[in-house]
Protein backbone atom coordinates (compact mmCIF):
# COMPACT_ATOMS: atom_id res chain seq x y z
CA UNK A 1 0.00 0.00 0.00
CA UNK A 2 1.15 3.59 -0.74
CA UNK A 3 2.99 5.72 1.82
CA UNK A 4 0.81 9.39 1.95
CA UNK A 5 3.65 11.69 2.33
CA UNK A 6 3.63 12.97 6.00
CA UNK A 7 1.62 10.77 7.24
CA UNK A 8 2.41 8.10 9.57
CA UNK A 9 0.51 4.95 8.45
CA UNK A 10 -0.46 3.57 4.94
CA UNK A 11 -3.16 4.01 1.75
CA UNK A 12 -5.92 6.59 2.96
CA UNK A 13 -5.81 5.75 6.93
CA UNK A 14 -6.42 8.53 8.28
CA UNK A 15 -4.03 8.96 11.72
CA UNK A 16 -6.40 10.19 13.73
CA UNK A 17 -8.24 7.01 14.52
CA UNK A 18 -4.97 5.49 16.17
CA UNK A 19 -4.60 8.27 18.47
CA UNK A 20 -8.57 7.21 19.22
CA UNK A 21 -6.79 3.87 19.93
CA UNK A 22 -3.74 5.10 21.74
CA UNK A 23 -6.66 7.14 24.00
CA UNK A 24 -8.79 3.98 24.66
CA UNK A 25 -5.74 1.71 25.80
CA UNK A 26 -4.88 4.90 28.10
CA UNK A 27 -8.67 5.39 29.67
CA UNK A 28 -8.72 1.62 29.75
CA UNK A 29 -5.42 1.69 32.28
CA UNK A 30 -6.80 5.57 33.63
CA UNK A 31 -9.88 4.21 34.72
CA UNK A 32 -9.15 1.03 35.56
CA UNK A 33 -6.87 1.75 37.87
CA UNK A 34 -8.88 4.20 39.76
CA UNK A 35 -11.67 2.03 40.11
CA UNK A 36 -10.00 -0.69 41.51
CA UNK A 37 -9.19 1.22 43.94
CA UNK A 38 -12.99 -0.87 45.05
CA UNK A 39 -11.38 -3.89 45.75
CA UNK A 40 -8.29 -3.07 47.20
CA UNK A 41 -10.55 -0.64 49.82
CA UNK A 42 -12.27 -4.10 50.63
CA UNK A 43 -9.13 -6.11 51.28
CA UNK A 44 -7.83 -3.11 53.06
CA UNK A 45 -10.19 -2.27 55.44
CA UNK A 46 -9.88 -6.21 56.39
CA UNK A 47 -6.28 -6.14 57.30
CA UNK A 48 -6.11 -2.57 58.99
CA UNK A 49 -8.37 -0.83 61.72
CA UNK A 50 -9.68 2.08 59.51
CA UNK A 51 -12.77 3.39 59.40
CA UNK A 52 -14.51 3.16 55.82
CA UNK A 53 -14.72 7.21 55.90
CA UNK A 54 -10.74 8.12 56.25
CA UNK A 55 -10.33 4.64 54.14
CA UNK A 56 -12.05 5.86 51.60
CA UNK A 57 -10.35 9.33 52.11
CA UNK A 58 -7.33 7.95 50.30
CA UNK A 59 -9.08 8.00 46.88
CA UNK A 60 -10.72 11.71 47.73
CA UNK A 61 -6.80 12.77 48.01
CA UNK A 62 -6.18 11.39 44.89
CA UNK A 63 -8.96 13.04 43.31
CA UNK A 64 -7.98 16.43 45.29
CA UNK A 65 -4.09 15.88 43.62
CA UNK A 66 -6.09 15.31 40.60
CA UNK A 67 -7.78 18.87 40.87
CA UNK A 68 -4.63 20.41 41.72
CA UNK A 69 -2.52 19.04 38.88
CA UNK A 70 -5.04 18.52 35.78
CA UNK A 71 -4.97 22.35 35.39
CA UNK A 72 -1.33 22.46 35.21
CA UNK A 73 -1.37 19.24 33.21
CA UNK A 74 -3.24 20.89 30.13
CA UNK A 75 -1.30 24.07 30.21
CA UNK A 76 2.22 21.91 30.05
CA UNK A 77 0.17 19.98 27.05
CA UNK A 78 -0.29 23.42 25.19
CA UNK A 79 3.49 24.62 25.96
CA UNK A 80 5.20 21.33 25.42
CA UNK A 81 3.08 18.61 23.82
CA UNK A 82 1.77 15.66 25.07
CA UNK A 83 4.45 12.99 25.31
CA UNK A 84 7.42 15.16 27.08
CA UNK A 85 4.18 15.05 29.85
CA UNK A 86 2.51 12.24 29.82
CA UNK A 87 5.31 9.61 29.48
CA UNK A 88 7.39 10.68 32.96
CA UNK A 89 3.66 11.16 34.48
CA UNK A 90 3.33 7.41 33.07
CA UNK A 91 6.68 6.12 35.05
CA UNK A 92 5.65 8.02 38.32
CA UNK A 93 2.30 5.96 38.26
CA UNK A 94 3.64 2.99 37.41
CA UNK A 95 6.07 3.82 40.63
CA UNK A 96 3.38 5.08 42.89
CA UNK A 97 1.75 2.42 42.65
CA UNK A 98 4.62 -0.66 43.45
CA UNK A 99 5.24 1.45 46.39
CA UNK A 100 2.08 1.12 47.41
CA UNK A 101 2.76 -2.68 48.10
CA UNK A 102 4.85 -1.86 51.05
CA UNK A 103 2.52 0.38 53.35
CA UNK A 104 1.93 -0.19 56.83
CA UNK A 105 0.20 2.81 57.81
CA UNK A 106 -2.58 5.40 56.57
CA UNK A 107 -0.46 8.16 56.62
CA UNK A 108 1.77 6.12 53.92
CA UNK A 109 -1.10 5.09 51.93
CA UNK A 110 -2.56 8.50 52.03
CA UNK A 111 1.10 10.01 50.32
CA UNK A 112 1.89 7.14 47.74
CA UNK A 113 -1.60 6.52 46.59
CA UNK A 114 -3.55 9.50 47.33
CA UNK A 115 -0.28 11.61 46.11
CA UNK A 116 2.16 9.89 43.91
CA UNK A 117 -0.11 8.10 41.62
CA UNK A 118 -2.44 10.85 42.08
CA UNK A 119 -0.05 12.70 39.83
CA UNK A 120 1.23 9.96 37.46
CA UNK A 121 -2.87 9.07 36.92
CA UNK A 122 -3.40 13.10 36.02
CA UNK A 123 -0.91 12.62 33.31
CA UNK A 124 -2.51 10.05 31.82
CA UNK A 125 -6.22 10.57 32.21
CA UNK A 126 -8.71 11.76 30.15
CA UNK A 127 -7.48 15.22 30.19
CA UNK A 128 -4.25 15.17 27.92
CA UNK A 129 -6.26 13.18 25.42
CA UNK A 130 -9.30 15.22 25.14
CA UNK A 131 -6.99 17.94 24.55
CA UNK A 132 -5.23 16.13 21.75
CA UNK A 133 -8.64 14.87 20.38
CA UNK A 134 -10.16 18.01 19.71
CA UNK A 135 -7.43 18.82 17.33
CA UNK A 136 -7.64 15.60 15.40
CA UNK A 137 -11.57 15.79 15.00
CA UNK A 138 -13.89 18.23 14.69
CA UNK A 139 -17.28 16.58 13.15
CA UNK A 140 -16.49 13.48 13.82
CA UNK A 141 -15.46 14.79 17.46
CA UNK A 142 -18.45 12.79 19.05
CA UNK A 143 -17.70 9.56 18.12
CA UNK A 144 -13.72 10.07 18.28
CA UNK A 145 -14.29 10.59 21.52
CA UNK A 146 -17.16 8.11 22.60
CA UNK A 147 -14.80 5.51 21.27
CA UNK A 148 -12.06 6.59 22.65
CA UNK A 149 -13.37 6.46 26.25
CA UNK A 150 -15.22 3.23 25.70
CA UNK A 151 -11.36 2.33 27.11
CA UNK A 152 -12.96 4.10 30.58
CA UNK A 153 -15.46 0.71 30.46
CA UNK A 154 -13.09 -1.92 29.31
CA UNK A 155 -10.80 -0.82 32.12
CA UNK A 156 -12.95 -1.39 34.91
CA UNK A 157 -14.31 -4.84 33.12
CA UNK A 158 -10.95 -6.27 32.49
CA UNK A 159 -8.44 -4.50 35.81
CA UNK A 160 -11.13 -4.53 38.73
CA UNK A 161 -11.74 -8.28 38.54
CA UNK A 162 -8.27 -8.90 37.46
CA UNK A 163 -7.24 -7.24 40.61
CA UNK A 164 -9.23 -9.04 43.03
CA UNK A 165 -7.84 -12.22 41.37
CA UNK A 166 -4.47 -10.80 41.65
CA UNK A 167 -5.82 -10.28 45.81
CA UNK A 168 -7.24 -13.55 46.19
CA UNK A 169 -4.12 -15.28 44.69
CA UNK A 170 -0.83 -13.11 46.41
CA UNK A 171 -2.62 -10.87 48.42
CA UNK A 172 -2.82 -6.90 48.26
CA UNK A 173 0.89 -6.13 48.36
CA UNK A 174 1.54 -7.88 44.91
CA UNK A 175 -1.44 -7.14 43.41
CA UNK A 176 -0.21 -3.05 43.56
CA UNK A 177 3.02 -4.15 42.26
CA UNK A 178 1.20 -6.05 39.26
CA UNK A 179 -0.56 -3.21 38.61
CA UNK A 180 2.65 -1.15 37.93
CA UNK A 181 4.56 -3.63 35.95
CA UNK A 182 0.98 -4.00 33.82
CA UNK A 183 1.58 0.19 33.38
CA UNK A 184 5.25 -0.24 32.27
CA UNK A 185 4.63 -2.41 29.71
CA UNK A 186 1.51 -1.61 28.23
CA UNK A 187 1.00 2.03 28.76
CA UNK A 188 4.40 3.22 28.62
CA UNK A 189 5.69 2.07 24.62
CA UNK A 190 2.48 3.01 23.46
CA UNK A 191 2.43 6.17 24.11
CA UNK A 192 5.72 6.60 23.40
CA UNK A 193 6.21 5.92 20.01
CA UNK A 194 2.75 6.66 18.61
CA UNK A 195 0.89 9.67 20.68
CA UNK A 196 0.97 12.80 18.24
CA UNK A 197 -0.44 16.45 19.33
CA UNK A 198 -2.06 17.87 16.22
CA UNK A 199 -2.97 16.59 13.03
CA UNK A 200 -0.61 19.41 10.84
CA UNK A 201 2.43 17.55 12.31
CA UNK A 202 1.76 14.89 9.73
CA UNK A 203 0.75 16.58 7.15
CA UNK A 204 -2.83 16.05 7.88
CA UNK A 205 -5.95 18.35 8.53
CA UNK A 206 -9.02 17.60 11.13
CA UNK A 207 -11.01 14.62 10.17
CA UNK A 208 -8.66 13.24 7.82
CA UNK A 209 -9.61 16.40 5.30
CA UNK A 210 -6.53 16.76 2.37
CA UNK A 211 -8.02 19.89 0.69
CA UNK A 212 -11.24 21.96 -0.31
CA UNK A 213 -14.75 20.39 -0.58
CA UNK A 214 -16.66 18.72 1.55
CA UNK A 215 -15.41 16.07 4.12
CA UNK A 216 -17.18 13.25 5.36
CA UNK A 217 -19.32 13.05 7.96
CA UNK A 218 -22.30 14.99 10.26
CA UNK A 219 -22.64 18.48 8.48
CA UNK A 220 -21.76 20.83 11.16
CA UNK A 221 -23.44 24.37 11.07
CA UNK A 222 -22.19 27.37 12.71
CA UNK A 223 -25.03 29.34 14.20
CA UNK A 224 -22.96 31.52 16.90
CA UNK A 225 -19.90 32.25 13.88
CA UNK A 226 -18.42 34.95 16.05
CA UNK A 227 -17.85 32.98 19.15
CA UNK A 228 -17.05 29.87 17.05
CA UNK A 229 -14.17 31.95 16.02
CA UNK A 230 -12.67 33.13 18.91
CA UNK A 231 -9.32 31.67 20.21
CA UNK A 232 -10.50 31.21 23.77
CA UNK A 233 -8.28 31.15 26.81
CA UNK A 234 -8.74 30.65 30.11
CA UNK A 235 -9.35 34.29 30.97
CA UNK A 236 -11.51 35.15 28.04
CA UNK A 237 -13.68 32.00 28.99
CA UNK A 238 -14.33 32.74 32.18
CA UNK A 239 -16.12 35.56 31.66
CA UNK A 240 -19.10 34.07 30.24
CA UNK A 241 -21.64 32.13 31.76
CA UNK A 242 -21.56 29.15 29.13
CA UNK A 243 -18.34 28.57 31.15
CA UNK A 244 -19.71 28.50 34.51
CA UNK A 245 -22.44 26.07 33.45
CA UNK A 246 -20.03 23.84 31.89
CA UNK A 247 -18.26 23.51 34.91
CA UNK A 248 -21.20 22.86 37.16
CA UNK A 249 -23.30 20.51 34.77
CA UNK A 250 -19.98 17.86 35.17
CA UNK A 251 -19.36 18.77 39.05
CA UNK A 252 -22.79 17.78 39.65
CA UNK A 253 -22.61 14.09 38.05
CA UNK A 254 -19.16 13.16 39.22
CA UNK A 255 -20.44 13.05 42.72
CA UNK A 256 -22.80 10.11 41.95
CA UNK A 257 -20.41 8.49 40.23
CA UNK A 258 -18.00 7.80 42.43
CA UNK A 259 -20.21 7.55 45.38
CA UNK A 260 -20.87 4.06 43.61
CA UNK A 261 -17.73 3.39 42.11
CA UNK A 262 -15.83 3.82 45.31
CA UNK A 263 -18.47 1.96 47.24
CA UNK A 264 -20.63 0.05 45.35
CA UNK A 265 -18.96 -3.15 45.74
CA UNK A 266 -18.68 -2.78 49.54
CA UNK A 267 -22.52 -1.92 48.93
CA UNK A 268 -23.38 -5.18 47.48
CA UNK A 269 -21.03 -7.37 49.92
CA UNK A 270 -23.40 -5.48 52.64
CA UNK A 271 -26.02 -6.68 51.42
CA UNK A 272 -24.59 -10.42 51.11
CA UNK A 273 -23.50 -10.71 47.60
CA UNK A 274 -19.26 -12.53 47.58
CA UNK A 275 -16.60 -10.30 46.81
CA UNK A 276 -15.90 -11.85 43.32
CA UNK A 277 -19.22 -11.48 42.44
CA UNK A 278 -20.03 -8.13 43.35
CA UNK A 279 -16.16 -7.26 42.00
CA UNK A 280 -17.74 -8.93 38.83
CA UNK A 281 -21.04 -6.96 39.14
CA UNK A 282 -19.11 -3.60 39.00
CA UNK A 283 -16.80 -4.83 35.84
CA UNK A 284 -20.11 -5.47 33.89
CA UNK A 285 -20.63 -2.11 34.46
CA UNK A 286 -17.87 -0.95 33.38
CA UNK A 287 -18.15 -2.88 29.62
CA UNK A 288 -21.57 -2.16 29.37
CA UNK A 289 -20.69 1.88 30.01
CA UNK A 290 -17.82 1.42 27.10
CA UNK A 291 -20.74 0.71 24.86
CA UNK A 292 -22.74 3.18 25.27
CA UNK A 293 -20.43 5.60 25.60
CA UNK A 294 -19.98 4.99 21.70
CA UNK A 295 -23.64 5.16 21.11
CA UNK A 296 -24.12 8.11 23.31
CA UNK A 297 -21.38 10.01 21.40
CA UNK A 298 -22.47 8.80 17.66
CA UNK A 299 -25.92 9.84 18.63
CA UNK A 300 -24.77 13.48 20.39
CA UNK A 301 -23.46 14.16 16.97
CA UNK A 302 -26.95 13.75 15.46
CA UNK A 303 -29.88 14.52 17.81
CA UNK A 304 -27.29 17.18 20.32
CA UNK A 305 -25.26 17.09 23.31
CA UNK A 306 -28.09 18.34 25.86
CA UNK A 307 -30.51 15.68 24.19
CA UNK A 308 -28.22 12.94 24.85
CA UNK A 309 -27.18 14.01 27.65
CA UNK A 310 -30.63 14.37 29.29
CA UNK A 311 -31.55 10.70 27.95
CA UNK A 312 -28.39 9.40 29.43
CA UNK A 313 -29.25 11.25 33.38
CA UNK A 314 -32.64 9.80 32.84
CA UNK A 315 -31.06 6.06 32.83
CA UNK A 316 -28.93 7.35 35.76
CA UNK A 317 -31.31 7.98 37.50
CA UNK A 318 -33.35 4.57 37.38
CA UNK A 319 -30.37 2.74 37.89
CA UNK A 320 -29.80 4.58 41.44
CA UNK A 321 -33.51 3.67 42.30
CA UNK A 322 -32.50 0.22 41.92
CA UNK A 323 -29.54 0.42 44.01
CA UNK A 324 -31.80 1.99 46.91
CA UNK A 325 -34.51 -0.87 46.43
CA UNK A 326 -31.90 -3.21 46.84
CA UNK A 327 -31.03 -2.00 50.11
CA UNK A 328 -34.76 -1.60 51.25
CA UNK A 329 -36.75 -4.81 49.94
CA UNK A 330 -33.45 -6.88 49.75
CA UNK A 331 -34.22 -7.98 46.39
CA UNK A 332 -30.99 -9.04 44.72
CA UNK A 333 -32.86 -8.78 41.24
CA UNK A 334 -32.27 -5.63 41.34
CA UNK A 335 -28.51 -5.81 40.29
CA UNK A 336 -29.73 -6.38 37.13
CA UNK A 337 -31.42 -2.83 36.65
CA UNK A 338 -28.91 -1.38 37.99
CA UNK A 339 -26.01 -2.90 35.83
CA UNK A 340 -27.89 -1.55 32.63
CA UNK A 341 -29.65 1.95 33.22
CA UNK A 342 -26.01 2.79 35.54
CA UNK A 343 -24.24 1.83 32.73
CA UNK A 344 -26.26 3.60 29.82
CA UNK A 345 -26.11 6.54 32.56
CA UNK A 346 -22.49 6.82 32.87
CA UNK A 347 -21.73 6.15 29.43
CA UNK A 348 -23.03 9.57 28.50
CA UNK A 349 -21.20 11.21 30.95
CA UNK A 350 -17.82 11.33 29.82
CA UNK A 351 -17.97 11.69 26.36
CA UNK A 352 -20.35 14.61 27.19
CA UNK A 353 -17.84 16.50 28.77
CA UNK A 354 -15.23 16.38 26.00
CA UNK A 355 -17.90 17.39 23.58
CA UNK A 356 -19.19 20.20 24.93
CA UNK A 357 -15.67 21.53 26.11
CA UNK A 358 -14.52 21.63 22.68
CA UNK A 359 -17.47 22.79 20.78
CA UNK A 360 -17.46 25.79 23.13
CA UNK A 361 -14.03 26.46 23.91
CA UNK A 362 -11.95 24.95 21.23
CA UNK A 363 -8.44 27.23 20.50
CA UNK A 364 -5.24 27.91 21.89
CA UNK A 365 -5.98 27.49 25.82
CA UNK A 366 -8.33 24.53 25.04
CA UNK A 367 -5.70 22.56 27.08
CA UNK A 368 -5.77 24.63 29.83
CA UNK A 369 -9.42 25.26 29.88
CA UNK A 370 -10.41 21.26 29.85
CA UNK A 371 -8.04 21.10 32.64
CA UNK A 372 -9.76 23.10 34.90
CA UNK A 373 -12.75 21.80 33.65
CA UNK A 374 -11.30 18.25 34.96
CA UNK A 375 -10.24 19.94 38.45
CA UNK A 376 -13.47 20.87 38.85
CA UNK A 377 -14.74 16.80 37.92
CA UNK A 378 -11.68 15.79 40.42
CA UNK A 379 -13.48 18.03 43.11
CA UNK A 380 -16.78 16.50 42.54
CA UNK A 381 -15.23 12.70 42.23
CA UNK A 382 -13.12 13.08 45.76
CA UNK A 383 -16.54 14.79 47.34
CA UNK A 384 -18.44 11.82 46.38
CA UNK A 385 -15.75 9.09 47.64
CA UNK A 386 -15.65 10.72 50.77
CA UNK A 387 -18.98 11.70 51.21
CA UNK A 388 -20.50 8.23 50.57
CA UNK A 389 -18.25 6.55 53.30
CA UNK A 390 -19.16 9.53 55.90
CA UNK A 391 -23.01 8.75 55.33
CA UNK A 392 -22.42 5.30 55.80
CA UNK A 393 -20.28 5.86 59.06
CA UNK A 394 -22.81 8.79 60.89
CA UNK A 395 -26.21 6.42 59.40
CA UNK A 396 -24.52 2.61 58.75
CA UNK A 397 -26.78 2.22 55.48
CA UNK A 398 -25.88 4.14 51.94
CA UNK A 399 -29.46 4.40 51.48
CA UNK A 400 -29.11 8.60 51.83
CA UNK A 401 -25.98 8.40 50.08
CA UNK A 402 -28.06 6.95 46.89
CA UNK A 403 -30.63 9.59 47.38
CA UNK A 404 -28.12 12.07 47.03
CA UNK A 405 -26.20 10.87 43.84
CA UNK A 406 -30.09 10.95 42.36
CA UNK A 407 -30.64 14.45 43.26
CA UNK A 408 -27.44 15.86 41.94
CA UNK A 409 -27.98 13.96 38.67
CA UNK A 410 -31.20 15.63 37.74
CA UNK A 411 -29.31 19.01 38.51
CA UNK A 412 -26.64 18.08 35.98
CA UNK A 413 -29.06 18.03 33.40
CA UNK A 414 -30.25 21.91 33.71
CA UNK A 415 -26.71 22.99 33.76
CA UNK A 416 -25.80 21.36 30.20
CA UNK A 417 -28.69 22.98 28.93
CA UNK A 418 -27.52 26.41 30.17
CA UNK A 419 -24.27 25.44 29.06
CA UNK A 420 -25.79 25.27 25.41
CA UNK A 421 -24.10 24.04 23.09
CA UNK A 422 -26.99 23.64 20.22
CA UNK A 423 -26.39 27.99 20.33
CA UNK A 424 -23.15 27.98 19.37
CA UNK A 425 -22.39 24.64 16.49
CA UNK A 426 -25.78 23.13 14.97
CA UNK A 427 -24.82 19.77 15.65
CA UNK A 428 -26.20 17.49 12.85
CA UNK A 429 -28.70 19.53 11.00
Amino acid sequence: MRLIKGEVGFGRFYYGWVIVGVALVSMAFWFGIRTAFSVFYVALLEDFPWGRGEAAGVQSLTLITYTIMAPLVGWLIDRFGPRRIMVPGIVLLALGLILCSSIKTLLQFYLLYGVLVGIGITCTAILPYSAILAHWFEKRKGVASGLALSGMGLGVFVLVPLSQYFISLWGWRLAFAALGVLVLIFLLPLNALFLRHRPEQLGLSPDGARGPGPSKGPRLEVIDRAWSETDWTLRNASRTGKFWALMIFPFCVAIPIFIVIVHGVRFLVDQGIDKMTAAFVLALVGIVSSVFRILWGWLSDSIGRENTYTLGVICMCVGLCSLILLEILGERRFVYPFIVFFSAGWGATTPMFVSVSADLFRGKGFGLIFGTVEGVIGIGCALGAWVAGFIFDKTQSYQMAFVLATTLSIASCLFIWLAAPRKVLGIGK
